[in-house]
């Protein structure tokens, strides 16, 4: 099979980092080509090099034979290069028809001709198999639905290699499925796809190839049946991985979280439960089960319409989230950027915010005391980062999350709730957040850790609760974890079991 994309001794730097080191990549037409690094690995500068955003200091570009010159996006589109970010970049308020030409209307002499589009739109829906409402407004439409409009806007501009930047980091398991059965017809005429994923094993099952980077330079390039999960991770990180899931000893203590009969809104019906010092409680589900509503309850973002709270055996009324940090619970969101962290503050001003009444004033806040603090708890966690001056918003993805967990740690909270922590960084760093959670259970505080990835559940958790619909509908202790049975449970495909008080 002949390349259709080949890149020769790619070398990009910027003002202090070497982003790229004489890196070959090369694209084979009608492959999936899998492209997979740590965060600040150059995944995204090879990307933008590609589609013409930043031009390389040195090397070359080849697209089919001819070497090329890509000045900017829209030579790259009319090259047939198309990348599709997961930030989706689409018009809810437009149809689907409007969106998969704006900016490109066939016409003439300033008049659209809408027929000609919609027989475009159709004819290249039945070519790859993709069937999707063109009349519909796209805000209207799933986030799996949406990514198919760009793909199909792609596919009528006649591009021949599409990259899918975290293409599944949105959707749920069947959204995941219609995406990678669409990118398997894709493949079958004769379109290369470029894909980048944290998600490793999403490589295993959708990819032909996979090249490695880490810290600029490429350090392997193999076909994925030749390739095994740990020697991809040890690749990416550089060192032997011994556990990726690091052991715990301690085993959990008294209780610290009672949940009772907490409905809210319709979104959750009776739920209850335990949760002990020392012990990571995992709470599993498909999107829309109600795992974020309840953290947000247990941390005084909503109020609900019936149950109580107890901690360390006492009643309490979370009003809000002061009240709730007050009582040592901290909420790590799923949304770092927008509820988690001031991204263009710096890491020392993040640290700190929530620790400000603790923190001596000097009149006002002490100024250096602060620093110190934040300082300690970058060497505590390990944060990548020049120093506690730098912006937060130009940290990777894994040092941010780390900043949301130093401020809550810097608080001493007994109770954390962790809602998705893992999403969207990359193994190493996830490896760390793992590892840090079990530190923190050996000094006795509580997690509960929300996630939609069932083997991290599977491999951290003392016991696992499973969510469908705003119930608990089954509880399971480790040594009776049954992959299976939870999938099974959180889908729908097997009976609500009886729980109790979901206690341990």
């Amino acid at each position: 099979m002949e390349n259709i994309l080949e890149l020769f001794q790619i070398s990009k730097s910027f003002p202090g980092v070497q982003a790229l080191k004489d890196v070959d990549f090369f694209l084979r037409k009608g492959e999936v080509h899998a492209l997979v690094g740590e965060n600040g690995a150059g995944k995204s500068t090879l990307v933008k090099i590609i589609m013409g955003v930043h031009q390389p200091d040195s090397g070359k570009i080849v697209l089919e034979g001819k070497e090329v010159k890509i000045h900017d996006p829209n030579h790259a589109r009319s090259l047939g290069i198309s990348a599709i970010h997961q930030e989706l970049a689409v018009f809810p308020d437009l149809t689907v028809l409007e969106n998969l030409f704006i900016g490109w209307q066939p016409g003439k002499f300033g008049f659209v001709n809408w027929k000609r589009m919609r027989e475009m739109a159709e004819t290249k829906m039945k070519e790859v198999g993709i069937n999707l409402p063109l009349d519909e407004e796209v805000g209207n439409l799933s986030t799996a639905q949406q990514e198919l409009v760009q793909i199909l806007r792609a596919l009528l501009q006649n591009s021949k290699i599409i990259i899918m930047d975290e293409p599944t980091a949105s959707l749920t398991a069947d959204e995941t499925k219609v995406l990678f059965s669409t990118v398997r017809r894709l493949k079958n005429h004769g379109v290369s796809v470029i894909y980048i994923s944290h998600r490793l094993e999403e490589v295993f099952e959708i990819a032909d190839n996979v090249t490695i980077l880490r810290d600029g330079v490429k350090v392997l390039d193999k076909a994925v049946k030749d390739i095994t999960p740990s020697e991809l991770i040890e690749n990416m990180i550089g060192r032997k991985l011994e556990t990726y899931y690091p052991p715990k000893k301690a085993k959990p203590g008294e209780v610290m979280l009672e949940v009772k009969g907490i409905s809210f809104d319709g979104i959750l019906k009776n739920i209850s439960f335990k949760a002990h010092k020392g012990e990571i409680l995992g709470i599993s589900g498909l999107l829309g089960s109600g795992r974020s509503t309840l953290a947000k309850i247990i941390f005084g973002i909503l109020k609900p319409d019936d149950g109580s709270i107890y901690l360390e055996g006492k009643e309490v009324k979370i009003n809000d989230p002061m009240k709730a940090s007050m009582l040592g619970i901290a909420y790590i969101p799923e949304d770092r950027h927008r509820q988690g962290l001031i991204l263009p503050e710096t890491v020392r001003f993040n640290i700190s915010l929530p620790n400000l009444p603790v923190i001596p004033r000097k009149v006002l806040v002490d100024i250096a005391k602060e620093k110190e603090l934040s300082q300690e708890m970058v060497r505590r966690l390990d944060i990548r980062t020049p120093s506690v001056e730098f912006l937060t918003m130009n940290l990777s993805g894994g040092n941010q999350q780390k900043v949301v967990l130093a401020k809550w740690i810097l608080r001493n909270s007994k109770i954390l709730i962790m809602d998705e922590p893992t999403h969207g960084i990359d193994v190493g760093a996830k490896n760390a957040i793992y590892h840090l959670m079990v530190n923190l259970a050996e000094q006795g505080r509580t997690i509960i850790f929300i996630s939609s990835e069932l083997p991290e559940l599977l491999g951290m958790c003392d016991r696992i609760l499973v969510m469908r619909k705003g119930e608990i509908v089954g509880v399971f202790n480790r040594g009776e974890f049954s992959e299976d049975r939870i999938l099974a449970l959180a889908a729908g495909f097997a009976e609500k079991e009886a729980v109790g008080g979901a206690g341990g």
